[in-house]
């Protein structure tokens, strides 16, 4: 297969590119969104929807699905990508597990994702939440499968095994980006304490799914992302999703190009011929984007 023509980048690109065509997001504001949307603020809950202004929150929610942000709405870091506020957070919420679990059964979800936000300040980077909220889910939807998009607990094996000891169905850690560029886009993570986490978390549960992801559009070249698609397949990662980078603001990091329809269907090709079980590869695919395809059957 040819390869693409090499890019020609700007040396300043503009503030504010215009969005092409292919790239629609529904607006939300349907039934089953505001449905939704009721439910998590009479739990005083947040989602990673709201919170980084995901482009696929309309459809998602028209869906009756969430992605459930724990431990809070600050993060203690501040990547060049990123829509959620950083900070210090305030405190820690040991009831919101429960509330998790009760919106998830009152949605009557099949598939549960769980994120959060960085909370570097905290010995276990929130861990124990994690793991209480997967057992809290099991417990009340015991039909539902959870998978968890976790930080990099700043490489701690014991946070990690915390919560692989709750073997939730997908560990989801997304690389977000290529090695060249973590300085620039994500300054309080290392590329190769990802490659870690995911590799220690198939270790301590071979037959679990692991997962990661990866935004296109900052600068990287094709043969860095066929790279970072190695190095996750030498840690026997499972499932990919690939998406475009869309700037949330002027402060954060520009779009330095937008990848067309057909870009992505090569990357996912090449997924596919690398070994990954499952990829997910389009402009708007985010991390839980059609997730619950991609979680193993429940056992009965």
């Amino acid at each position: 297969m040819q390869e693409p023509p090499a890019l020609t980048l700007p040396t300043e690109p503009p503030a504010r590119p215009r969005l092409p065509s292919w790239i629609r997001a529904k607006f939300p504001g349907g039934p089953s969104y505001l449905r939704l949307q009721g439910l998590l603020r009479s739990a005083e809950l947040h989602t990673v929807c709201e919170e980084a202004r995901c482009p696929n929150m309309g459809e998602c929610w028209e869906w009756g699905t969430a992605t459930f942000l724990i431990l809070g709405d600050t993060c203690t870091r501040t990547c060049g990508y990123c829509a959620i506020k950083s900070g210090l957070p305030q405190g820690l919420d040991l009831a919101e597990p429960d509330r998790v679990a009760r919106t998830v059964e009152r949605l009557g979800l099949r598939h549960a994702v769980v994120t959060s936000v960085n909370r570097d300040e905290l010995p276990d980077g929130g861990a124990r939440v994690f793991a209480a909220t997967i057992r809290r889910i099991r417990a009340r939807a015991p039909g539902c499968t959870v998978e968890v998009l976790i930080p990099d607990f700043k490489g701690s094996e014991e946070a990690l095994a915390t919560v692989m000891a709750t073997r939730p169905d997908i560990l989801n850690h997304n690389t977000e980006t290529v090695p060249r560029l973590y300085r620039r886009v994500r300054p309080g993570g290392r590329y190769a304490r990802a490659l870690e986490l995911l590799c220690k978390a198939k270790e301590m549960a071979p037959q679990g799914v692991t997962k990661s992801g990866v935004m296109v559009g900052l600068g990287e070249s094709w043969e860095e992302l066929l790279e970072v698609m190695d190095d996750l397949r030498a840690v026997r990662c499972d499932v990919l999703t690939i998406g475009q980078y869309l700037r949330p603001s002027k402060d954060h990091l520009p779009v330095e190009r937008f990848y067309p329809p057909e870009e992505f269907l090569r990357l996912k090709e090449e997924g596919l011929a690398r070994g990954f079980g499952h990829v997910e590869s389009g402009p708007l695919v985010r991390s839980s984007y059609h997730a619950h395809e991609q979680a193993p059957p429940k056992e009965h």
